[in-house]
């Protein structure tokens, strides 16, 4: 794996997904990554806390450059809970679930979230504003309807395939209804 190519893949993705989500301060990003894939591995068969060290600290510098709230996915044996800033927790009225992540139970991702947060929180539902897939993790049960492809230039990290996405409201009102352009 080479780690400097990845990284600029990374970032160029990363300024792609921020220049198209059109996200205002304190709304939430949601992150579902598995190491394991961006390895070339099967998903949850090969976590790495070098790939989460990697990539975290300049979503994390990002997110918090623009005053945005950070969710990250663990991994399907904690029901793909999300660890997530306590501010968030209060400000969206969220339910903390009592867990701590692990690399064998939520993964290396969530674990360098749970270490790198001021004061990490779990919680088992959000209705993220955008999100980040890396290595086909799932995370649209995470996202608010409805949920719009973000298309970067960049579709893989490492070997991991890359989906990005950011929200809308619903259009509702039927065929006389007029829309503001979205």
């Amino acid at each position: 794996m080479n780690f400097e190519d990845m990284d600029k893949a990374w970032n160029q993705a990363l300024e792609e997904f921020f220049a198209q989500a059109g996200l205002k301060p304190r709304q939430i990003v949601v992150l579902g990554c598995s190491t394991s894939e961006v390895m070339g591995q099967h998903i949850g068969k090969a976590s790495s806390e070098e790939v989460a060290e990697a990539l975290l600290p300049a979503l994390l510098a990002k997110v918090r450059a623009r005053e945005l709230y950070l969710a990250i996915q663990a991994c399907e044996h904690l029901n793909r809970a999300l660890v997530v800033e306590e501010a968030c927790v209060e400000q969206y009225g969220l339910d903390a679930v009592t867990v701590v992540p692990s690399l064998l139970a939520g993964g290396s991702m969530a674990v360098k979230a749970w270490q790198s947060y001021q004061a990490p929180m779990m919680v088992e539902t959000i209705r993220g504003h955008a999100g980040i897939d890396v290595g086909d993790t799932f995370i649209g049960m995470h996202l608010r309807p409805v949920v719009v492809p973000i298309r970067p230039s960049i579709k893989s990290i490492g070997h991991a395939h890359l989906t990005m996405a950011r929200t809308r409201p619903r259009l509702i009102g039927g065929p006389r209804a007029m829309y503001p352009v979205v």
